[in-house]
């Protein structure tokens, strides 16, 4: 499994219009082929910052989405409402820790 996470940080007068085009668009990103778990977060003090956190079945499923004609259309929306560089890294769990 691979653990993909991306911080974004929007101008903040586009917070509301990413929020509305994720709404829009979360059911058929959790429900493209080899996605398992999807995630929105917003920082605790920077209302402007948020992450996607999902979990894909291989590093070639991410790629299949990263190709397909849904990703492009919502990141191409998406990336106009940047005030600054996205951050993505690609992980995978080593261990989880329980009491």
């Amino acid at each position: 499994m691979l653990i993909r996470t991306v911080r974004m940080t929007f101008k903040e007068d586009c917070v509301a219009d990413f929020l509305e085009n994720f709404e829009k668009n979360k059911v058929a990103i959790r429900n493209f082929p080899g996605c398992e778990h999807l995630e929105l977060w917003e920082d605790e003090n920077e209302k402007n910052i948020f992450l996607t956190f999902s979990h894909w079945q291989s590093e070639e499923a991410l790629n299949q989405y990263r190709d397909s004609e849904l990703f492009k259309t919502v990141w191409s929306f998406t990336k106009t409402l940047f005030a600054d560089r996205p951050v993505a890294f690609s992980s995978k769990k080593l261990q989880e820790v329980n009491s």
